[in-house]
């Protein structure tokens, strides 16, 4: 009998600590919502601009790619994805910029 609680306390430390992982914030994608690209953009699907995704599918294995889409976030861009341009970000801190392209390139 004393076998049982401690096999049910082992398994829900393991429970825990797997929904605290699961729950841990990724920093780039926090970054996004707290600069406000989520206005413009989600993960998935387009929405006044392209997707995450499809910036990643874009871009991802381009050298220079990192560098080249934080100019565009901090300084605006457009005619890429269409007319509408996206604008200059310069109120973006540019660690918060890094992050958040690195995190899209990593989708």
């Amino acid at each position: 009998m004393k076998h049982i609680p401690k096999t049910l306390m082992a398994i829900a430390a393991l429970w825990l600590a797997a929904g605290a992982q699961a729950a841990e914030p990724v920093p780039g994608e926090d970054l996004s919502r707290k600069n406000g690209c989520a206005v413009c953009h989600s993960t998935e699907q387009k929405v006044v601009g392209p997707s995450f995704k499809e910036i990643a599918a874009k871009y991802n294995g381009q050298n220079g790619a990192a560098a080249m889409l934080s100019e565009k976030v901090k300084k605006g861009s457009s005619g890429v994805w269409g007319q509408l341009p996206m604008p200059p970000n310069g109120h973006v801190p540019d660690e918060d910029i890094n992050a958040i392209v690195a995190w899209i390139l990593g989708i």
